[in-house]
């Protein structure tokens, strides 16, 4: 049996097209949901112009590159519990805390721990220097979804409520919202997935020091 020879060039291309098309994946979502709320999509764009006549990126004939694009750079750091979680991209700053370590169960008011975690949170808006700050609440999906709203606007507001005493800062502009069983982060089949999606997040833009 005679094996047969791909010709470097085309291999070339082959390699090339299948790079493209692992980089224009799309990241899993929840099987819930989307999981990024509107206005919060990441920015990135290419900064890199691709030249498709370029000899050495020649495609098979009739094919052609898809649009490059630049994906965002995400740390995401979470401590033991759980409780708290903080993610970094090349653009914002975004922590998430759990209901439970900020409220009682069903309310939306701040237990005797919630205004230090809140606190270190207004001391990171100072660091970074944002003027634009987004505080969005979010449950599982026990109970009515309109129930959900009203409770997650409410937490939403307690928290912005604190930072904005923390902060005492009037050129500061708030974007406050709740979102109910909206945009899950994990599977509300289980109940540590619904403690990951009963959440405040807090999300501002990354300065420049």
């Amino acid at each position: 049996m005679t094996a047969t020879r791909t010709p470097p060039r085309l291999a070339l291309a082959i390699t090339v097209a299948s790079l493209m098309a692992a980089l224009t994946l799309t990241p899993a979502q929840a099987d819930d949901g989307p999981s990024v709320p509107p206005g919060t999509e990441p920015s990135a764009t290419a900064p890199v112009e691709v030249d498709p006549n370029d000899p050495d990126l020649k495609l098979p004939e009739g094919a052609t590159l898809a649009e490059p694009k630049v994906l965002d750079i995400k740390q995401v750091v979470e401590d033991q519990s759980g409780d708290e979680r903080r993610e970094d991209t090349n653009a914002d700053v975004k922590f998430a805390l759990q209901a439970e370590v900020l409220f009682g169960k069903d309310s939306a008011k701040l237990n005797s721990e919630a205004k230090a975690r809140i606190s270190a949170i207004a001391a990171e808006i100072k660091n970074q220097n944002a003027t634009r700050i987004r505080v969005f609440g979010f449950t599982d999906n026990l109970g009515s979804y309109a129930h959900g709203r009203t409770l997650s606007r409410q937490r939403a507001n307690a928290v912005q409520d604190v930072l904005d005493q923390e902060l005492k800062d009037s050129g500061i502009t708030y974007e406050v919202r709740g979102y109910s069983e909206d945009y899950p982060i994990a599977s509300n089949s289980t109940e540590s997935g619904r403690k990951k999606n009963r959440r405040v997040e807090v999300s501002f833009p990354r300065g420049e020091n």
